[in-house]
């Protein structure tokens, strides 16, 4: 069953690549969310799912995330259907003692391999490179996730090195790629 969002007006969308629209997730999302952040299919690589109190949670962080940053997770919106495809966004994290930003995303399962995340991924990137002023942009992959290191390949990303990552008190090692301007 494909859901819908037709009550944005065109001037609330971030930005839009060849088949996606991207803008803001709000507290409305939450349902779609929860498709998304409850599927093990989908969190594979996060080693769990969310509960309503963490998608709540996690929908009040992208909130605040918007108001430090202009950016976080996006709501990413099929052109054709306004299907909620998943969520593709920009995020603020702490490189050698400075700030940076990462590209990442999520995808409900029945969107995944379609091409939906490179697409998303280079438009995010140019955004980024273009909106934002960035030089630099990284993403964090977990080292087993290989569909995601394809990815960004495919974007031309390079491997800068790899390390551990600690979250949801687990150890998990982690490669990050980079790609400059």
């Amino acid at each position: 069953m494909k859901s819908t969002i037709t009550s944005f007006a065109a001037d609330e969308w971030i930005l839009e690549s060849q088949r996606l629209r991207y803008r803001k997730i709000n507290e409305g999302d939450f349902e779609e969310l929860k498709a998304m952040l409850s599927d093990p299919k989908v969190m594979y690589a996060w080693e769990h799912t969310f509960s309503d109190q963490l998608i709540s949670n996690w929908i009040k962080n992208q909130l605040s995330y918007y108001r430090q940053d202009g950016v976080g997770y996006f709501a990413a919106i099929e052109k054709d259907s306004s299907a909620f495809v998943g969520q593709m966004g920009l995020h603020r994290f702490s490189r050698d003692n400075q700030i940076a930003f990462e590209v990442c995303y999520m995808l409900k399962n029945q969107y995944q391999h379609n091409g939906y995340a490179l697409e998303g991924v280079q438009a995010l990137t140019e955004y980024a490179f273009a909106n934002m002023g960035l030089g630099i942009v990284y993403a964090q992959i977990k080292t087993d996730n290989i569909t995601s290191i394809k990815v960004a390949e495919k974007a031309r990303f390079i491997k800068q090195s790899v390390f551990i990552k600690h979250y949801n008190g687990k150890d998990m090692e982690h490669s990050l790629y980079a790609k400059t301007l």
